[in-house]
């Protein structure tokens, strides 16, 4: 893989996922509720997410999800029940900035939720499989081995998701310095809003649509 062919990958994969989608809503509502160091805790979920996309793309993970209708539509259903109970949360919530004194078993707990919640959010969407499935192997040199070709699109794809939604969180903590009383709540109720109608689309994503 040549630098040019990497740039080229680095452009259409930063619009991507510049595009407000599951992870970088999280994002954006972890960094009104908890500021952007505890946000870095689903940051890092996300990325762990990344590297398990890449690695099911390389070990055909994709084509199989988008040749068998039923573990697509298991993987497809559970993702979208999972979209459906956070966007519920965040609708509720009564907005997060004013957290009660937590004991040490909870804050040491709240970090390891947010990477949970960030992981499990992007590696039950099947539409990453499929748009990874679609997408890696054009950068893909055939006559090289392959291996190194997908640890470099992993770190590259990785860095690009981290720093999005790294920038999302900056906005939802801005924003909630800016708008003062009430920004929390109506963020978590936009993010929720927003991640409920996710998972309503990928509840009827088809295999031959995506």
């Amino acid at each position: 893989m040549d630098i040019s062919t990497l740039l080229v990958f680095s452009l259409v994969a930063l619009i991507a996922i510049a595009t407000p989608g599951p992870t970088v809503l999280l994002a954006l509502a972890n960094g009104s509720r908890f500021g952007v160091r505890r946000s870095l805790a689903g940051m890092a979920g996300a990325v762990a997410s990344d590297f398990v996309l890449v690695g099911a793309v390389a070990l055909g993970l994709g084509a199989l999800l988008a040749a068998s209708e039923f573990w697509f539509s298991v993987l497809k259903y559970a993702g979208a029940l999972y979209l459906a109970w956070l966007g519920w949360r965040l609708l509720r919530s009564q907005g997060g900035i004013d957290l009660p004194a937590p004991d040490a078993g909870v804050a040491a707990q709240a970090p390891r939720s947010l990477f949970w919640r960030s992981f499990l959010v992007a590696v039950t969407n099947p539409k990453g499989y499929l748009f990874c499935s679609a997408l890696l192997p054009q950068f893909i040199d055939p006559h090289a081995a392959q291996a190194p070709q997908y640890v470099v699109i992993g770190i590259v794809f990785a860095a690009l998701d981290f720093s999005v939604m790294f920038g999302y969180a900056v906005l939802g903590a801005r924003a909630v310095r800016l708008l003062k009383a009430n920004a929390v709540r109506w963020l978590d109720r936009i993010c929720g809003g927003a991640l409920l109608a996710l998972a309503g689309s990928l509840a009827f994503v088809r295999r031959s649509g995506t």
